[in-house]
């Protein structure tokens, strides 16, 4: 069924009933909540950093156990043995990003991930050179795909094409991005975009991108940071050649958790230029320290080294979260969690001309983000100091994502509430 803004009443008697018809509201308990004067904050931040879920102390202290009775027996006698750990959680990564197992591994963090993609589907030769990124892209992706271009010892400024918003307008349009494609042609290597803008919280349509590059013959990738754990993703089905992530936002690794990758099969097997470090190598010939590299066939051949495990731990506990919450509910109720958010911003300030995140649900993922009209930065010390956590962009955007694993709906209800005093008091 459509959310629609009718669907919703201002009130914090209504918050609290559609908390308590909510079948993942159960969640919120398995998630230590930060507290400010004793009380609970209101945490709209897992676009940034994710809590931190109840069952990753225990998963990390096994593994300190197993490294204190077995040393280095514990990569074949841990409970989970570490030569192996990397594969506990590939299942449930799959699910989460739509690929197959042979597609998906966890390893390095998210930028080392995306040079060593580069490496492999960023391949310039004739004419046909250029990358293709948005406007305002992250900026280490921004940072990357410059460095590749010069790497090949190419100009960046004229290899990298970047899409920017009609005039006046703050998001890209789906027919903008896929005429600028069929413009470039047989120039175009590879298009490398955020599949959700972190600044905006938009969300592209990364089958009809990726069906347009395919057609002028260029290589599609995406980086989903804001991706992975937020949206619907069907990497394979929708034939993304490679696609990467990392796992401390939305899916609630810790600081600087370990990221993620996917390739495509059509790719795994075949004899694409890479890396190639001893992890990536056969598993049953690892050991055997021979000098030749027989690559994994999976995507684990681009597997440079053996992983941190504390880190993978973090990960399977949030993992196993999300297996049995399940991506589709998750999504349902993150669908109806903004609408609310939006909802409650439209009644409060009497327009949505704050809002620069598409209205559409789905053109955007768990995230609102706010242009402030007025001291932007005074507004967010101010919401930090009435115990509400998100976050601010330059020049004027403060962004909160209600996550569906933590989040209520009286968390959407409180803040909209001291949202409208903060900017008040600074109009």
């Amino acid at each position: 069924m459509a959310i629609t803004m009718q669907d919703f009443q201002n009130s914090l008697e209504t918050a609290r009933r559609m908390d308590q018809d909510d079948p993942l509201h159960k969640w919120r308990d398995e998630f230590y909540i930060p507290t400010h004067q004793g009380e609970p904050v209101l945490y709209f931040c897992g676009n940034s950093l994710g809590l931190q879920p109840k069952t990753a102390r225990p998963m990390i202290e096994q593994e300190l156990k197993d490294w204190a009775q077995h040393g280095v027996e514990g990569h074949f006698e841990a409970e989970r043995p570490w030569v192996h750990y990397h594969e506990f959680l590939t299942d449930a990564m799959a699910k989460v990003v739509g690929g197959n197992a042979c597609e998906v591994v966890c390893m390095n963090s998210l930028t080392v991930n995306l040079h060593l993609m580069m490496v492999s589907f960023y391949r310039p030769e004739g004419r046909r050179r250029k990358i293709l990124i948005e406007g305002g892209a992250f900026p280490s992706d921004q940072y990357a795909v410059a460095s590749q271009a010069r790497f090949h010892g190419l100009d960046a400024d004229q290899v990298v094409e970047e899409l920017q918003p009609r005039p006046g307008e703050h998001l890209l349009r789906t027919e903008d991005i896929l005429t600028k494609v069929e413009e470039l042609g047989d120039e175009l290597a590879l298009i490398m975009i955020g599949g959700v803008n972190y600044l905006t919280g938009q969300l592209y349509d990364m089958e009809a991108i990726t069906q347009k590059g395919h057609a002028v013959g260029a290589k599609v990738g995406f980086d989903l940071a804001h991706g992975a754990g937020n949206v619907p993703l069907r990497l394979h089905d929708w034939g993304v050649d490679f696609a990467v992530w990392c796992s401390y936002k939305y899916l609630n690794s810790g600081p600087g958790g370990i990221a993620g990758c996917f390739v495509h099969e059509n790719h795994v097997k075949g004899n694409l230029p890479r890396f190639e470090g001893w992890w990536g190598h056969s598993k049953e010939k690892r050991f055997k320290m021979e000098p030749s590299f027989e690559a994994i066939p999976s995507v684990e051949a681009w597997q440079l080294s053996n992983p941190p495990i504390f880190q993978l731990a973090s990960l399977l506990a949030s993992l196993k979260i999300f297996d049995q919450a399940g991506m589709s509910e998750l999504r349902t109720k993150s669908e109806c969690l903004t609408s609310y958010l939006e909802y409650m911003v439209v009644d409060a300030f009497g327009s949505r001309d704050l809002v620069i995140t598409p209205s559409q649900v789905h053109e955007r993922g768990a995230q609102l983000s706010f242009r402030i009209p007025k001291g932007g930065r005074d507004v967010l010390e101010r919401l930090k100091q009435r115990g509400v956590i998100c976050d601010f962009r330059e020049p004027n955007i403060i962004r909160a994502a209600p996550t569906p694993l933590y989040n209520s709906y009286e968390d959407v209800f409180r803040f909209v509430s001291i949202l409208k005093e903060c900017v008040h008091e600074l109009s």
